[in-house]
């Protein structure tokens, strides 16, 4: 069924069955109304492609994700599924594409020959070429985190030092006296990876507030690189009672390090940080933690996004977000001197 047999059975010219489904045109309410009955009889659907042709549009936006190599955390797979769920609910298709190393050619396609609509993008750096060629494209697009200086592009951030900063100070008001920090890989760090920064800046103001011995420590993105960092960190500083860490992936291994040194969470040995809500809920025990609401950040980024390609002349917008921190069952006061952790071994 095509747009000329709707014309016929209504009586009216095929363009004006085509200014009626697009309303670029005004069509009277009566002509609409029999054009829209003559669908419904039909069972008839705008070819989407056909569709956007016209419009110059592909109804398909760009979602930018780490590389392929790197198993996506629990919060980076919850924004994924909603920005797909998101884009489905406005029938927007989503287009992944891995960016960074060998994927590079990746996203450059992605720019250049004409796929989408718009683009999401995460894992921004604070010096990022990525946003400087999207400029330089004309493409409209949201970040996942925001560079250091430029205040044209929209983002949604999570204020990753205030949060951190908010975990030091819980520790501390348990009586923890030397905490760490485990933040990213070394190599996401030297490349000027934006949260790992901005952790490492609320750290060391909430040490500085509340007088406290801090080591940061960079992490590999897996519960393998978590164990052996968090065994390193046990046996170069033994006197540490705590750790906080925006690193979820690395989690398990700090878990699994801590159980085989003996220390047991949180008499012995405490765990904060920033993480999404499921995962922490999920955690053994439940961890205390700035519940990143990756879900809402994933709807934010679409309409966001919907927005920039609509009216792209329309000031960016910026979203900083600062979940509070929910206290649950990984972090306790600290323990009382080194007898304590002998004791926990024994255990």
């Amino acid at each position: 069924m095509n747009i000329g047999e709707i014309a016929r059975r209504a009586g009216v010219s095929r363009s004006t069955v085509s200014y009626a489904l697009s309303g670029k045109r005004p069509v009277s309410t009566s002509t609409r109304r029999r054009i829209q009955d003559v669908i419904d009889e039909l069972g008839y659907r705008p070819n989407a492609a056909a569709r956007a042709l016209k419009e110059g549009r592909t109804r398909t936006i760009g979602l930018v994700i780490p590389p392929a190599g790197n198993r996506l955390t629990h919060m980076q797979l919850d924004f994924v599924a909603s920005v797909v769920d998101a884009a489905a609910r406005v029938d927007l298709d989503v287009l992944l594409s891995p960016s960074g190393g060998d994927h590079d050619r990746s996203f450059e396609r992605l720019v250049s020959e004409s796929r989408v609509d718009g683009v999401i993008l995460m894992e921004i750096r604070l010096e990022d070429p990525r946003v400087g060629r999207l400029h330089d494209a004309g493409l409209p697009f949201v970040g996942i985190g925001h560079t250091a200086g430029d205040q044209q592009m929209s983002w949604i951030d999570i204020d990753y030092a205030g949060l951190i900063q908010h975990c030091v100070r819980h520790l501390a008001d348990l009586g923890h006296r030397r905490v760490a920090l485990v933040t990213r890989s070394a190599e996401l760090i030297a490349a000027g990876y934006g949260p790992a920064r901005r952790a490492r800046e609320g750290f060391v103001k909430a040490l500085a507030e509340r007088g406290l011995d801090g080591i940061e420590v960079p992490c590999g993105d897996d519960a393998r690189s978590g164990q052996e960092c968090m065994t390193a960190l046990l046996r170069s500083h033994p006197d540490l009672t705590a750790v906080t860490t925006i690193n979820e992936a690395a989690l398990p291994g700090i878990q699994r390090a801590l159980s085989d040194t003996g220390l047991e969470v949180p008499y012995d040995f405490s765990i904060t940080g920033v993480a999404a809500r499921t995962w922490a809920e999920d955690f053994s025990p439940p961890l205390t933690a700035a519940d990143v609401p990756a879900l809402e950040m994933g709807e934010k980024a679409v309409s966001l996004l919907v927005g920039r390609i609509t009216a792209p002349d329309t000031p960016p917008q910026h979203i900083l977000l600062a979940p509070p921190v929910s206290l649950r069952s990984s972090t306790a006061a600290a323990p009382t001197g080194r007898q304590a952790r002998i004791n926990g071994a024994a255990r």
